[in-house]
């Protein structure tokens, strides 16, 4: 195995800020979807200088393809500017989430779908190569990461939130960039 096989995806932190908000999303989760959307608008509001916004990607085996877009966005992330392809890759999932969810969890179309062309699509939407990163050791650590941080801090669904190391229940996917705001003090 050489160094590029290897590859470190980028870490999915934004701003500086002293206060740290740390987002566990799952990629199909629709509630998630819905928080995701409120993450960046939430940066721009309270400023990059005052808030460190890190995204954790939480896999959850009810959706039954979670584990595999979770490693697709963490081969964007090992991608040259990676935590932006990432993110970019995070927000298509959420925007075609039919195409990559199985009704109610569990039949529909997705039923004969393969991991390769689960793969194929989301490159197709995304618009970026996937099959090549995703099959990087430096991703498979990324993975394992990222599932560890969730286990050491209790972490059980999504979305959840962690306000300064520890989780905080009053963030809402249902609530305003406004309302998060004011949570934050």
């Amino acid at each position: 195995m050489n160094d590029a096989d290897r590859a470190k995806p980028a870490e999915l932190v934004w701003g500086h800020g002293p206060q740290k908000l740390e987002v566990f999303l799952e990629p199909t989760c629709p509630f998630s979807v819905r928080a995701s959307r409120k993450l960046m608008p939430l940066l721009a509001h309270v400023g990059e200088e005052r808030l460190t916004l890190q995204v954790h990607l939480h896999s959850q085996p009810w959706h039954l393809f979670s584990g595999i877009l979770t490693r697709c966005i963490l081969a964007a992330a090992a991608l040259p500017d990676g935590r932006d392809r990432a993110w970019h890759t995070l927000r298509t999932i959420g925007d075609h989430r039919e195409e990559f969810e199985f009704s109610q969890h569990c039949e529909g179309l997705n039923m004969q779908t393969t991991p390769d062309e689960l793969i194929v699509r989301l490159e197709v939407y995304a618009r970026l190569d996937l099959a090549r990163p995703f099959r990087l050791s430096g991703v498979t650590e990324a993975m394992k990461a990222h599932a560890r941080h969730a286990r050491e801090n209790g972490i059980h669904v999504s979305p959840t939130v962690m306000l300064d190391g520890a989780v905080d229940d009053r963030f809402q996917s249902g609530q305003s960039v406004e309302e998060w705001a004011a949570l934050l003090g």
